[in-house]
């Protein structure tokens, strides 16, 4: 085993050592627009606006409205119209508004014949040259009052009968163009009195006051622009005031514009309004009117023949280890196939628990989220490190002395078999629910961004390989395959690094000088804002998760469980946690390396990918051929070490925790069986779990995969802190503090009062606290808890495994101490 692994590093040392022969950077946009029209229409008047709705395309004139339909050739007159004295019409390519001279609204609604439109309550003034902008629930509205002071509104979108409240306003002097929202922010563009370039404001809800931004690089026509993606802003752009508009876009992350080739909005356009994936607009060719489109083309990056061969040959190292171990071993135990014959390496061990712990959400989620925030989630690294040094003198020994192959049957002994049962079930749903799918999805999204394959295609081929290599191979195959993971993955990531900085024109300095400045290596924040990843919150987190509940994941914990002794499994926690730190600051570097680099390179972006996928975007726009294969290989070995792990982990559970307890008089052979006949099911499951995810616009993976391992995997998790910590808890206290908890989470949940990273936390100490009382209504346990506890008779020295195992009726511990 030993030369192939020295043979796979050599190789890949000296693929980082190839000169860097990339091509030179190109000026030109990954995204030209491509143009199109649509029939013209005849009427006596020109259009006030435009809008799209339920796919139709709407054109509003002061007096009617047409419908033009997906590939129909001529208008129709629409009966009904907009409200009088309607100036111009708003509109995100989903729903429509009617801005009236006062600042008025009333929402559009269209059929086939008619046109509808519901006045919404005036706002509190009228407002002239007033804008107007919505979230998915709320709406605003920016204007100038009767005495020119600014004024912005907001009120609930749901409720039409809703009042309208004061939100703050601008400081600034300058008459509003245009508002937009994007990135959960609102921006303001601002027609400057002095004639000047305009200037763009943005104002996240909940900030006290509007930020300036910069200059926009010219002048935009009243009521244009659109959002696009997740993080852009689509804007027409005139260098004078009679001057054709250019498309550009504006990154709302890193603030840089660019320009996009292709279409020009005329200087006499009428109105403007969303198109898909860009804009469409009016101009007046005598009586009639004429109607042009810009569409943003994103044409898919093909891999050059030499990165399949990287990518094959390490598909076919993975397949190949897990067929090596597959016919090493006899498979004739089952402690073979569940923990390695208890024969691994502490370093091998730690190595491997850092694989598991950084998956695709740490290739490609956390770059995403350093490049849109900063280093606050870092925090979380340096806290938790502290918090491992505890579990590895006191919580891991005491497990892995029992010799234990599920984690769970730890909670039957101490105590009860339905406890175990109810513990494992909701660990086992956590694991294929909200990691599985996420860790698929992830590298399926850069795969297809890369590749041009679906996303569907990709999930397959990842969980495909995946599924079989581990269930050949089981537990050794898992800790030597991450082994090589983590060597490729981490290969690729300061490869990336590298040639990012590489690529600025003032190198390092130009990279440190603009993180600094912007704030984006910002790593701790002593705020007590709930709401937000503060340093309290992760000393909470971690407090719970690791420090006190550790042996809950049974990913992390059956690769302690397979070392050699309980020194190894201690020693195994202390590789983890030396390797946590300086791993966690590769990849927030890659997010901050990201954001120096596109912010001189706008250009270089996809206005229509969403923020997760910018990582992989690079990958394939920049990198030179060959490094890009291998990249993709480092986004496969991220992905495929935490889901080979959870494969094996999951079906570990299924077969000991269920199978072997409900099928009696089963033999170890049928059990390994069972085993990888389980990791198998696993693995096409978590399969369609990842293909369902695909099929929502989510933000930011990295929170999502946060939100639902805290919802789900806390109520379980307390009962190890009420087993090992405690004397007093019993069973009937631990399962309603397990139902409670969960309960009561998601409650807190449904109130959006704290941020998603304390969910875990809040549910771990509801079960703790709440389990712990309950416990105080039924009797305490009368079994030992010898060799159970972190505590321990007073002169008694620790019984050697199998021992340890307390037999019923003993009676309780006295005198005990830690």
């Amino acid at each position: 085993m030993w030369p192939a692994l020295r043979r796979a590093s050599i190789a890949f040392a000296a693929l980082l050592l190839l000169p860097m022969l990339a091509a030179p950077l190109r000026a030109e946009p990954l995204t030209p627009l491509r143009a199109g029209a649509l029939p013209a229409l005849e009427a006596a008047s020109p259009p006030l606006g435009l809008a799209q709705l339920d796919g139709a395309t709407i054109a509003i004139g002061a007096d009617g409205a047409w419908r033009l339909d997906p590939g129909a050739a001529q208008w129709r007159a629409l009966q009904g119209g907009p409200p009088p004295r309607t100036r111009a019409v708003v509109g995100d390519g989903a729903r429509a508004f009617a801005l009236s001279a006062d600042g008025s609204l009333a929402r559009l609604q269209a059929d086939a014949t008619r046109l509808q439109a519901q006045a919404l309550p005036n706002p509190p003034e009228p407002l002239r040259d007033a804008a107007a902008a919505w979230s998915a629930d709320t709406l605003y509205l920016a204007g100038l009052g009767a005495d020119g002071a600014p004024r912005v509104y907001q009120r609930p979108l749901g409720d039409e009968r809703a009042a309208w409240t004061a939100a703050p306003a601008w400081t600034v002097p300058g008459t509003p163009r245009t508002l937009l929202l994007q990135t959960r922010s609102l921006f303001l563009v601002l027609a400057d009195p002095a004639g000047d370039a305009d200037a763009l404001l943005r104002w996240t809800p909940g900030e006290a006051a509007w930020r300036d931004v910069g200059r926009v690089p010219g002048y935009v026509p009243a009521g244009a622009g659109r959002a696009t993606g997740q993080a852009h802003l689509l804007i027409p752009v005139q260098a004078s005031a009679h001057a054709p508009a250019r498309l550009q876009t504006y990154q709302t992350i890193t603030g840089a514009w660019a320009e996009l080739p292709g279409a020009q909005l005329p200087a006499d356009a009428l109105a403007s309004a969303a198109w898909p994936d860009g804009l469409m607009w009016a101009r007046a060719d005598g009586a009639r009117t004429q109607f042009a489109t810009a569409q943003i083309q994103s044409n898919k990056l093909r891999l050059h023949w030499l990165d399949w061969v990287v990518i094959v040959v390490y598909l076919a190292g993975m397949i190949g280890i897990g067929l090596y171990f597959y016919l090493r071993e006899k498979r004739g135990n089952t402690d073979s196939f569940f923990v390695g014959g208890r024969s691994i390496p502490f370093w091998a061990a730690g190595i491997s628990l850092y694989a598991a712990n950084t998956s695709s959400i740490s290739f490609i989620a956390i770059p995403a989220k350093a490049f849109e925030t900063n280093w606050q989630y870092m925090a979380n690294n340096v806290i938790a490190v502290f918090g491992l040094v505890f579990v590895a003198i006191w919580v891991v020994p005491l497990l892995r002395r029992l010799d234990l192959m599920s984690v769970f049957s730890y909670l039957e002994t101490r105590f009860h078999p339905a406890i175990r049962m109810l513990a494992s079930a909701l660990c086992v749903f956590v694991q294929i629910g909200s990691r599985m799918s996420v860790i698929l999805f992830l590298p399926a999204l850069a795969i297809a961004t890369i590749t041009g394959i679906s996303v569907f295609w990709s999930v397959l081929l990842m969980g495909g390989f995946t599924i079989v290599y581990t269930a050949m191979g089981g537990m050794k195959a898992v800790i030597w395959t991450d082994f090589v993971q983590v060597i490729v993955k981490m290969g690729g990531a300061i490869f990336a690094i590298g040639f990012m900085i590489w690529g600025l024109r003032g190198g390092f300095g130009q990279f440190w000088s603009t993180a600094m400045a912007e704030g984006k290596m910002h790593t701790f924040d002593f705020s007590f804002d709930l709401t937000k990843a503060t340093v309290w919150g992760f000393v909470f987190l971690v407090l719970f998760e690791v420090v006190l509940t550790f042996p809950k994941d049974q990913v992390l914990m059956q690769r302690t469980l397979s070392t050699k002794s309980d020194k190894e499994a201690g020693r195994s926690i202390w590789a983890f946690a030396a390797i946590m730190i300086p791993g966690g600051i590769v990849f927030y570097t890659i997010g901050t390396a990201m954001f120096v680099y596109y912010r001189e390179h706008p250009e270089r972006m996809n206005p229509l990918l969403p923020i997760d996928a910018t990582f992989p975007m690079f990958i394939a726009a920049e990198l030179p051929v060959g490094v890009t294969g291998l990249i993709i290989a480092g986004i496969f070995a991220a992905a495929m070490a935490t889901l080979s792990g959870i494969m094996n982990s999951v079906a570990t559970l299924i077969s000991v925790d269920f199978y072997e307890k409900l099928h009696k008089g089963h033999t170890p052979q049928q059990s390994v069986r069972f085993a990888e006949l389980m990791t198998v099911v696993v693995g096409l499951i978590g399969i369609g779990a990842a293909l369902l995810l695909s099929k929502f616009d989510i933000h930011s993976l990295f929170d999502v995969s946060i939100e639902l391992a805290g919802l789900l995997g806390g109520g379980f998790a307390g009962a190890y802190t009420l087993g090992m910590f405690t004397r007093r808890a019993n069973w009937q206290g631990v399962a309603i503090g397990i139902g409670a908890s969960i309960v009561l989470t998601l409650g807190i949940w449904t109130l959006r009062a704290v941020h998603p990273y304390y969910y875990l936390a809040i549910s771990i100490a509801l079960c703790i606290a709440i389990g712990y009382v309950a416990s105080l209504f039924f009797p305490a346990p009368t079994q030992s808890l010898e060799g159970l506890t972190i505590y321990r008779r007073r002169g008694a020295s620790s019984a050697p495994a199998g021992h340890l195992l307390p037999q019923a009726g003993e009676g309780t511990a006295s005198g005990d101490q830690l």
